[in-house]
């Protein structure tokens, strides 16, 4: 199994301004050293966060780069994304591709077009009340990993559904815009296969390295230094040093990059069983077995 000696998390978000309070940035490099939070003036955009993914794919930095999202809608329940639509991409990369084209004029990178547009609405869970006939009534449509992901202790949510607090539908169709802009330029795990050298892109779960660290469940976000020490310190880590604000993105996005480096080279993580047949069509979280 291929060795990296830099590790990153991208906590991402899918709010709908420029500067969403939700990005942020940490990295470490091989050793004990705590990760450390990456803040540019200004703070953080969907834009910049590209920017730098592409910068790391041309000087080929050796790093692997968890983006905390999901890179594909659930297509093994119905053999479909989007069951009764016209519109049919047969892989994920067909899908990012239709997600960007569909939200071309939108800011930001942002992506309220596609879930608003007349041919995909009918799949999620809007605001206000508004279930699509296709989005599969209870808690909607699960890809097979989120399935999987249970048995790490942590309770995923459709991508199909975009109301409340643990909804990740938007960042996941967010980040599919972004995906399909460093095509060629960064590879993305499953979809493609670790390179020999340069970056590589992987879905993370911080609640799966949350769980990884002695963090209980319910209690997976952490807001203040003695507890985000703790959980370093299980993961092989030296403690952190102090941030000027502590937010569940920060740490979130530190200790998983210390997750990251502590077990980014079991290859059991990287076989896991059932990826074969969703490899190329809903992609895998890394570190669901």
């Amino acid at each position: 199994m291929r060795r990296f000696s830099r590790f990153a998390c991208v906590d991402w978000s899918g709010q709908a301004v420029a500067r969403p309070k939700g990005l942020a940035v940490a990295w470490c490099e091989i050793g004990k050293n705590a990760p450390t939070l990456i803040v540019p003036g200004g703070g953080w955009s969907r834009e910049a966060i590209l920017e730098w993914l592409i910068e790391h794919g041309e000087t080929g930095t050796d790093m692997i780069v968890g983006l905390d999202l999901s890179p594909a809608l659930p297509f093994a329940d119905t053999d479909a994304y989007f069951p009764g639509s016209v519109a049919q991409p047969r892989d994920a990369r067909n899908l990012w591709k239709l997600v960007d084209d569909t939200c071309a004029g939108e800011p930001h990178l942002g992506a309220s077009t596609f879930a608003d547009h007349v041919d995909f609405a009918p799949h999620f869970r809007r605001h206000g009340g508004r279930e699509g006939a296709w989005f599969g009534g209870g808690a909607g449509r699960f890809r097979a990993v989120e399935h999987r992901q249970r048995l790490c202790g942590v309770s995923p949510v459709s991508c199909f559904n975009l109301v409340g607090a643990a909804q990740v539908g938007k960042s996941s169709l967010t980040g599919m815009r972004v995906l399909h802009r460093l095509a060629g330029r960064v590879p993305v795990w499953p979809f493609d296969p670790v390179p020999e050298r340069g970056p590589l892109i992987v879905e993370i779960y911080t609640s799966i390295a949350a769980r990884a660290a002695g963090v209980r469940k319910g209690r997976s976000k952490l807001r203040d230094g003695v507890s985000l020490d703790a959980t370093l310190v299980r993961l092989g880590s030296h403690p952190h040093a102090p941030l000027a604000r502590y937010d569940d993105h920060s740490t979130d996005a530190i200790l998983t990059a210390a997750w990251l480096r502590a077990v980014a080279h079991d290859p059991a993580l990287w076989n896991p069983p059932g990826l074969d047949a969703v490899r190329h069509t809903e992609g895998w979280t890394f570190g669901a077995r």
